[in-house]
C-alpha cells in the first residue's frame, strides 16, 4: 500500500516512523515532510493546503491511503476536496470533513455543540468587536482568573489566562480591536477558569465506533514551572497518574460517548481524530477544547505506546470498520523533551546547523523544524526537535530523554529542564 501523510512537523514524523514499521506500508510520501521524513520515507515538495497537488499527487502514485496531520488543510475542506472527486473519494482518508473541523477550527462553534450535547465543559460567552462594550462589562461580572480565548486558528497561541480585570480588559481590546491574532480573533470566548490538572485524551472514530488511545500530559508554557507565554508545546509524558480507570471511566460516558453521539445526531460524517484537552477537577473531566488531528508533541509520546500496526488501525477507521476493535498498549512510559530557537515563540532565527544527531542512540529524534542542505542538517522553524525516551519508570523515561538531550546541539538552543516533574511529585505525594 502506497501512503501519503500531509504535514511536515513533529507529528508527522512520529506517524512516518511507526507507519514505516508496518508489513502493509510499500511506499511512504510525506508532503511536504522535513529532514527527518526524508530518511523515512520520500519528502514530497506540496503545501499542506495545496489539494490540486495532492489529489493529482495521489493519482499518480497510486496512493491508497492519505494521512492528515495538521489542523489546517482539514479546516479549509481536504475531505470535501477528495469527496468531491469521483476518482478520490475511494481513497482511504483519516481526518474529517470541513464541518467536522470546526470543532477546532471555531471555538465558538464547538462550545455550542458541547451545550448542545451535555458534554461538560467551562461556561462561556462569545463577543465580537461590535459587542465589546458588552464583554467588558461582562469581564466586571467574572471571578477571578479569566480566561480569554481566540475563536480561530491560532497555532496553539490564543489563549489567554487574565489574572487582574484590567490585563482581562486590555486583552479583550488587543484581541477584537488590535486582531492580535488575526481574524482568529474576530470572536472571542471568555471562559470561566478551571482550577485542576490537564490532560489530553486521543480518540480515532470511524463515524460509529471508536477507540481511545493512550491519554498525555503537555507542557504548554515556553519557561520551567509553567510560566511564560504558550507555544505549541515543549514536552509531554504518557501514560499519566492521575488519569486513573475510575477517571478515564468517566472520560469515557461523560464526554467520549456524548461526543459521538452528538457528531452522529447533527450528521457530522467524522471519520478522524478527536484530540480532547481536558481537566481534571476533583476527579470530574470538563473539556477545555476539541481539536480534530492528533497533537504534537504528544503524538510522540502516544504512537511509540502503541502496539498495534498502525496502518490496519488506521484503515479500519477511515472504512468505518472500527466496531470491535482492539487496542494494544505498552505498560511502559513514554517522554518527549520538545527543543527549541532562542526567542521561540517570539521571533527567532532559522539555519542553525544541527550537531550530534547520531550521537542519540538509545532515545527517538523527532524531527519537526529541520530541513536538509548539503548533507547538513539546519534549523527551519520554532520547535526544532524532539527527544523521546521510553522506560519501565517515569524516571527511567525522563532520563533517556534528557540524556539524548545533552547530545544534541546548536547555537542559542532552549528547552525546558522540568518536564514530567509535577507527575514526579504527585507519584510521591
Amino acid at each position: 500500500m502506497n501512503i501519503l501523510i500531509i504535514g511536515s512537523g513533529g507529528r508527522e514524523y512520529t506517524f512516518a516512523w511507526k507507519i514505516a514499521q508496518s508489513f502493509h506500508c510499500d511506499q511512504l510520501y510525506i508532503a511536504p515532510g522535513n529532514a527527518g521524513t526524508e530518511l523515512i520515507g520520500e519528502n514530497v515538495d506540496l503545501a499542506v493546503d495545496d489539494f490540486e497537488g495532492i489529489g493529482q499527487f495521489v493519482i499518480d502514485n497510486d496512493v491508497e491511503l492519505v494521512v492528515v496531520g495538521p489542523e489546517d488543510p482539514l479546516v479549509k475542506g481536504i475531505r470535501d476536496y477528495f469527496e468531491a472527486d469521483e476518482t478520490l473519494i475511494k481513497i482511504a482518508l483519516v481526518g474529517p470533513d470541513k464541518i467536522g473541523a470546526q470543532l477546532e477550527g471555531s471555538k465558538d462553534f464547538s462550545k455550542v455543540f458541547m451545550e448542545k450535547h451535555g458534554v461538560p465543559t467551562a461556561k462561556s460567552r462569545t463577543f465580537t468587536a461590535d459587542s465589546i462594550e458588552d464583554g467588558l462589562v461582562y469581564l466586571q461580572e467574572c471571578n477571578l482568573p479569566i480566561v480569554l480565548k481566540a475563536d480561530g486558528l491560532a497555532a496553539g497561541k490564543g489563549v489567554v489566562i487574565a489574572k487582574t480585570l484590567e490585563e482581562a480588559q486590555r486583552t479583550l481590546k488587543a484581541m477584537l480591536l488590535d486582531k492580535q491574532f488575526g481574524e482568529a480573533s474576530n470572536k472571542v470566548l471568555i471562559e470561566e477558569f478551571l482550577d485542576g490538572i490537564e490532560l489530553s485524551v486521543f480518540v480515532l472514530t470511524d463515524g460509529e465506533n471508536y477507540v481511545i488511545l493512550p491519554e498525555a500530559k503537555d507542557y504548554k508554557r515556553i519557561g520551567d514551572n509553567d510560566t511564560g507565554p504558550n507555544t505549541g508545546g515543549m514536552g509531554a509524558v504518557s501514560p499519566v497518574k492521575f488519569a486513573t480507570k475510575v477517571f478515564m471511566e468517566r472520560v469515557e460516558s461523560e464526554v467520549v460517548k456524548p461526543t459521538i453521539t452528538g457528531l452522529q445526531n447533527d450528521k457530522i460524517d467524522y471519520k478522524g481524530f478527536i484530540f480532547i484537552g481536558l481537566m481534571n477537577v476533583d476527579g470530574a473531566p470538563f473539556v477545555i477544547e476539541y481539536n480534530v488531528r492528533m497533537g504534537d508533541p504528544e503524538t510522540q509520546v502516544v504512537l511509540p505506546r502503541i502496539k498495534n500496526d498502525l496502518v490496519e488501525l488506521l484503515v479500519k477507521a477511515a472504512d468505518g470498520k472500527l466496531k470491535d476493535y482492539q487496542l494494544e498498549v505498552s505498560p511502559n512510559f513514554a517522554t518527549t523533551v520538545v527543543l527549541v530557537s532562542g526567542g521561540y515563540p517570539g521571533s527567532y532565527e532559522k539555519n542553525k546547523s544541527i550537531q550530534g544527531l547520531a550521537d542519540v542512540t538509545n532515545a527517538l529524534v523527532v524531527h519537526a523544524g529541520t530541513r536538509q542542505e548539503d548533507y547538513e542538517v539546519l534549523t527551519n522553524g520554532g520547535r526544532v526537535l524532539a527527544i523521546t525516551g521510553m522506560g519501565d519508570s517515569l524516571e527511567k523515561a525522563l532520563e533517556v530523554s534528557y540524556h539524548g538531550v545533552k547530545n544534541i546541539r546548536w547555537d542559542d538552543m532552549y528547552y525546558r529542564k522540568d518536564i514530567g516533574k509535577d507527575i514526579l511529585r504527585l507519584q510521591l505525594d
